[in-house]
């Protein structure tokens, strides 16, 4: 039988990595990723962040090169392309293409007034019942900042605004559409009318035909054109045929897609992200509420419900640093925070140290330690207290997300970052009551099976992710749960002295 592969790109804003799939058997058959040190971003003034996306397309180039290479596969047996990207950019384009002006990335802080202001004045009710958010600094008040600062040089010769990930496929197809979870990432999706925020658009005086057409999730979308085709060595004619934001395809790769289950991060930054089954928000914007991959599907509602904590993998880089002795690596760490018990003898850590937190609405609380006593704790509780209070900010997140309808069962990560650490895995267990199924997966592989989902390889999402290795399950230990209540307790009431 002939090869069949499937192509998914991951553009991230430190690198751009492709992988290659083999679509029977569902391993990945090659991986690459440029630049091999993290990617420039343009901060002109303080708080703005910017990259330009032809670069992204330079790196996804040069990474397929590596994929081709390593694999030996033929342009001809890639069946599919999928694309994973970072979310909430702008991406200005005229009408040859090509981009007018550097993209504003998501860490790109200063829309954050228009997004303010719409919300005041457009009103907090009807913001939050048509977008499900505020308009905050999502792509829709980037926008509106580049139509008040730059007219005349960049937004009077728009022909289109798109994502990152819009991007790339209109570099390997020449066409220019986009989806409608990624319009909903951008505060352009109305879940009222099912339709553009033609509110929001006149509010902003934006002129809908800015935007770029809508297409499904999982379709062909488009196909690689001749001029990309001599670009990159793929064949002309191979369809794209799937596209989501990073953190919805991250849930896509780890097989989330039904109400109840939730993907979820640990690295520098953590991320839970859950699938919502009725249409609903947080009357705090406490946490962002996205179309998810299969949202609109069969008439089904598919929400992805966002929690971001910014103090997790840092807070545990930062004890490693200064509090673990000097050598010590992160296994050892594991080690010596199991020999303190559950709850670290009272001493307790709330892990907000990495900016203000949008769970605490915008607060900037800071990182505190308290509960040291000198005669009786040493590093050991220091070290496990770090680790549950990082779980503890993630189960703080997850009561707004259970306060909206969601039913929290299985838990669903990477084995990566803290999700490495058995104490991290059992206390979010025990704490949460969620099983935690470890996955040995990645944006781009995921992006790739999204790829056979959309090209009709896969019939569905279960036949697509039936070849995902699950490496382990976590059960909570309902023998223990009331030690891990009672220390969850005690971490929100230090938490709401701070507050």
């Amino acid at each position: 039988m002939a090869n069949r592969y499937l192509l998914g790109f991951d553009v991230g804003s430190s690198s751009v990595k492709a992988s290659l799939v083999d679509a029977d058997s569902g391993k990945c058959v090659a991986s690459a990723f440029y630049p091999g040190h993290e990617a420039p971003i343009l901060a002109v003034k303080s708080g703005w962040a910017e990259q330009e996306p032809q670069s992204w397309w330079e790196y996804a180039k040069l990474s397929l090169a590596k994929v081709m290479a390593e694999s030996g596969a033929a342009a001809g047996d890639i069946k599919a392309i999928g694309i994973s990207y970072q979310m909430h950019g702008l991406v200005c384009v005229d009408k040859d293409l090509q981009p007018l002006r550097p993209s504003i990335i998501w860490c790109d802080s200063r829309a954050v007034p228009y997004g303010e202001r719409a919300f005041a004045e457009i009103g907090q009710e009807k913001c939050l019942s048509h977008l499900l958010n505020s308009p905050g600094n999502f792509t829709a008040a980037k926008l509106a900042w580049v139509k008040d600062n730059e007219a005349d040089t960049v937004y009077n010769h728009i022909y289109k605004v798109m994502l990152p990930g819009d991007y790339i496929a209109m570099k390997l197809s020449g066409e220019v559409n986009t989806t409608m979870s990624g319009l909903s990432e951008g505060m352009f999706w109305d879940f009222k009318e099912n339709g553009v925020a033609t509110f929001l658009m006149d509010y902003y005086g934006f002129d809908p035909s800015l935007l770029a057409d809508v297409v499904p999730t999982f379709s062909i979308q488009s196909r690689v054109s001749a001029e990309a085709a001599a670009e990159t060595g793929l064949k002309e004619g191979t369809p794209i045929t799937y596209r989501a934001g990073d953190q919805p395809n991250n849930a896509l790769s780890l097989n989330v897609f039904n109400p109840g289950e939730i993907a979820s991060t640990a690295g520098t930054s953590g991320v839970v992200y859950g699938v919502l089954g009725e249409v609903n928000y947080d009357k705090k914007s406490r946490v962002n509420t996205f179309a998810h991959v299969n949202h609109g599907e069969n008439g089904q509602t598919r929400l992805g419900v966002l929690l971001c904590i910014n103090g997790t993998g840092i807070l545990n880089a930062w004890v490693r640093r200064n509090v673990a002795p000097e050598g010590m690596g992160y296994a050892e760490m594991n080690d010596l925070a199991a020999t303190a018990p559950i709850g670290s003898d009272g001493v307790c850590i709330i892990p907000f140290g990495n900016g203000a937190e949008r769970v605490l609405e915008n607060r900037e609380v800071g990182c505190t330690v308290s509960g040291i006593n000198f005669n009786k704790h040493n590093r050991a509780h220091l070290v496990r207290a770090a680790q549950e209070g990082i779980v503890f900010s993630f189960c703080y997140g997850m009561e707004v997300m259970r306060s909206m309808g969601m039913d929290i069962r299985k838990i669903h990560a990477g084995q990566a970052n803290m999700f490495l650490s058995p104490l991290f895995r059992e206390t979010l267990a025990g704490v949460s009551g969620a099983v935690i199924e470890l996955y040995d997966t990645d944006g781009s592989v995921g992006a790739a099976r999204g790829a056979g989902i959309g090209a009709g390889i896969y019939k569905d999402h279960d036949e697509a992710f039936a070849t995902l290795a699950k490496l382990q399950v976590v059960e909570p230990d309902s023998a223990r749960r009331d030690e891990y209540m009672q220390a969850y307790g005690r971490w929100k009431e230090a938490l709401g002295r701070l507050m």
